[in-house]
């Protein structure tokens, strides 16, 4: 699963084109609404449908926002723990070639974390 999200709707869909970066057709792509398009690209995306200029959303359209919005918040959430360990908040200064298995590391560390049984303070 692919999940995408940003600050700025228009450039984040205009660096993905440029970078020239080709999901595999089995990839699902889960944008926001920034990624209005993606679809000539990548057919197997989704992204969260536009309220129409001076119209309302149908209720089946506001379900299906909301089922995406559950996917993608997971995302979100690995995202920010990656964000809290710095490797992606900051300039990584230390060699290019280890940063993929830091990376991982951060990645597995994470994943380890939610296995964990959740404990309860008093």
């Amino acid at each position: 699963m692919c999940t995408a999200h940003g600050k700025s709707r228009e450039h984040d869909f205009r660096i993905f084109k440029n970078s020239k970066v080709r999901l595999r057709e089995d990839t699902e792509c889960l944008g926001d609404k920034g990624y209005q398009g993606v679809q000539k690209l990548h057919g197997n995306s989704w992204i969260p449908k536009k309220k129409p200029r001076g119209g309302k959303l149908t209720f089946e359209d506001k379900k299906r926002n909301q089922e995406l919005a559950k996917i993608r918040v997971l995302g979100k959430h690995v995202h920010r723990k990656l964000k809290v360990s710095k490797i992606l908040s900051l300039t990584y200064r230390n060699p290019r070639k280890r940063f993929s298995l830091r990376f991982n590391l951060i990645a597995a560390l994470y994943n380890y974390e939610l296995h964990l049984p959740q404990t309860e303070f008093a």
